[in-house]
């Protein structure tokens, strides 16, 4: 199959989003692209095609649901906790309505359900996804976690960590962004989470929590 991770940004600045693919064969996560503009539209012809050849995985970086009445989630809260016990900063999780967070809410919401409801010849399924989570449950230099997002030395450690989690053939751009390190710590995420080997899964609650958000 294929996983595809895409560490999302807001509706207005899809320049700041990063896509990674992989294909795998259950034993490595063999790095296939990245080449993708980061536009919904992008994304949505990427992954389709992908589903014409295989099933396809998506971990979205962005919330995929909210709280009813607003605030956090009882996943946000409780992932909040985990990370904040090994090291990573109180705000790397944040309320799916805060200010700085609503329209990100809104893009994952809206591309969860298009992509979900794609008809190739295989399933596309959709998971919620937290980069730096995914990064410190698997032991990650949480020093470089905390300052990957701008610090090009922090993107360069982890980049050399990710072969240590089955992740191959690792083509990366340059420059090399903050946001493709996001992509491919999502689509570790993903590709556990399919395999049923999270670190941690918030599991779907329909009707308002309809995805799984694992880590």
């Amino acid at each position: 199959m294929y996983v595809v991770g895409a560490d999302l940004s807001g509706p207005a600045g899809t320049q700041n989003t990063g896509v990674a693919v992989f294909s795998t064969d259950r034993a490595v996560l063999d790095f296939v692209d990245q080449q993708c503009d980061g536009s919904d539209a992008s994304l949505l012809t990427t992954v389709e095609a992908l589903s014409r050849k295989r099933p396809v995985v998506v971990g979205l970086d962005a919330p995929l649901s909210y709280q009813p009445g607003g605030g956090q989630r009882e996943r946000d809260a409780e992932l909040r906790t985990l990370i904040i016990a090994r090291g990573m900063h109180p705000g790397a999780v944040m309320a799916p309505t805060a200010p700085r967070m609503v329209y990100l809410t809104l893009r994952g919401i809206v591309l969860a359900q298009v992509l979900t409801a794609l008809r190739g010849r295989h399933q596309v399924r959709v998971v919620e996804v937290h980069p730096g989570a995914s990064l410190c449950f698997r032991d990650a230099p949480v020093a470089a976690i905390r300052t990957f997002a701008e610090d090009g030395g922090a993107r360069e450690t982890l980049l050399q960590w990710l072969p240590s989690q089955q992740i191959c053939n690792l083509l990366v751009p340059s420059p090399c962004s903050s946001h493709f390190v996001a992509a491919c710590a999502g689509a570790l995420a993903a590709w556990d989470w399919h395999s049923g080997k999270s670190r941690w899964l918030a599991q779907a609650q329909l009707p308002w929590h309809p995805y799984d958000f694992a880590s």
